[in-house]
């Protein structure tokens, strides 16, 4: 069945981190994704291409950007275009000839987005960096860890995936929306930096607010609250808390076997170093296995911490559909979840130009005009 963003036409410049992300996101949604990849090699850094999930559900074209002719094929492509995202630092794709005021001549309703790590202006715009130097300047970096330790980088969670990636697609939605009644395309400037930041909107709230100090591991949600944090079992494995609010914590006790009356207040901010130690000695008493067990029917709001191969397995993970495995490699489900025209998988990572020929040809290409390309080299195709 059809993805709600069928009927959308997108060109994706090939890139690293937020934009395939971003991408991914789009495709499982239904939209048609043209990914320009400048060579048949993939970038050494990356797994192979089946490996290579985040780039599932679109179709590959191999352009030589550097070609006389490379910029008229995405320029071609832009003209059948919904909308076009790029990754790269500010003003390679004007040095190019394929930056926003170029393609919005050859499609004035085209939404145009873009990522980056800092932004498209300001001192360290043509600065490098990657996910771990972004959210470090927005100050999630610090705030993330165990207290006298370093801080503790994310994943890429907050910046490449959340902060980039999400946000430059939740923006591409918006424009595309706006465009159906103004028919006009606009520019999408989406900084990692800033996407970061609006992640942190609750924990700055706190902190103006005097309720959160700037250190880690001393706040609510950060670990330094004994009732949400994790702990170790007798095992080596790991248990999470987030018993936060009363009737969760009285039931957390229960179970535990300590008794409230012999415990600090809840919430008695500088006792809390005295509280959890005497979980941490409890939770050292039984296994993860046994205190998942008698906290099954509690609720507590506790649970065992899976590891990557574990979370598959999960219970609750396999009767939703959380994981799939597509083509033999276990990945995330698309999400959120649509009644009528759900979100799905529709093709498998591409090799670089595995689809030039058949791609440029659905979007309206002539054949004659792909061989020339072929031809020429403006344009390659995989074997």
């Amino acid at each position: 069945m059809p993805g709600p963003l069928a009927g959308i036409k997108i060109v994706e410049m090939s890139g690293l981190g937020p934009g395939p992300y971003c991408g991914m996101i789009l495709a499982d949604l239904g939209a048609d994704i043209l990914r320009i990849d400048r060579s048949f090699e993939a970038e050494s850094i990356l797994p192979e291409p089946r490996y290579n999930i985040v780039t599932r559900g679109r179709r590959s074209v191999a352009v030589d950007l550097k070609h006389p002719q490379g910029k008229e094929v995405v320029l071609r492509l832009v003209e059948q275009a919904d909308a076009l995202f790029e990754g790269y630092r500010p003003g390679v794709m004007e040095r190019l000839g394929l930056g926003p005021d170029t393609c919005l001549a050859r499609r004035p309703r085209l939404v145009y987005g873009r990522a980056t790590g800092w932004g498209q202006e300001g001192p360290f715009a043509q600065a490098v960096g990657h996910d771990i130097n972004y959210i470090a300047a927005t100050g999630a970096l610090h705030a993330i860890g165990r207290r006298g330790e370093p801080p503790v980088p994310p994943l890429s969670l907050v910046g490449d995936y959340g902060g980039g990636g999400a946000i430059l697609a939740i923006g591409i939605l918006a424009a595309l929306l706006e465009a159906r009644g103004s028919g006009r395309g606009q520019v999408i400037d989406a900084s990692i930096l800033d996407g970061a930041a609006l992640m942190l909107t609750t924990v700055l709230g706190r902190y103006a607010k005097g309720e959160w100090k700037d250190e880690r591991e001393a706040n609510l949600l950060d670990g330094g609250a004994p009732f949400y944090a994790t702990y170790a079992t007798q095992d080596g494995r790991y248990m999470a808390v987030g018993a936060i609010e009363p009737r969760f914590y009285r039931k957390l006790l229960a179970v535990l076997g300590l008794a409230e009356a012999d415990l600090p207040e809840q919430n008695d901010r500088s006792r809390w170093p005295e509280t959890k130690a005497r979980f941490a000695a409890v939770f050292k008493t039984r296994t993860r296995d046994e205190w998942e067990a008698a906290f099954a029917d509690v609720e507590a709001c506790v649970s065992p911490v899976l590891s990557l191969a574990e979370a598959p397995q999960h219970p609750h993970n396999r009767v939703h559909g959380t994981f799939v495995d597509y083509e033999g490699v276990r990945q995330a489900a698309p999400a959120p979840r649509f009644s009528r025209t759900p979100a799905a998988i529709r093709r498998p990572p591409p090799v670089p130009g595995q689809h030039t020929r058949s791609a440029l040809a659905d979007w309206g290409i002539a054949e004659q005009q792909i061989a020339t390309w072929l031809a020429e080299g403006a344009v390659r195709e995989s074997n």
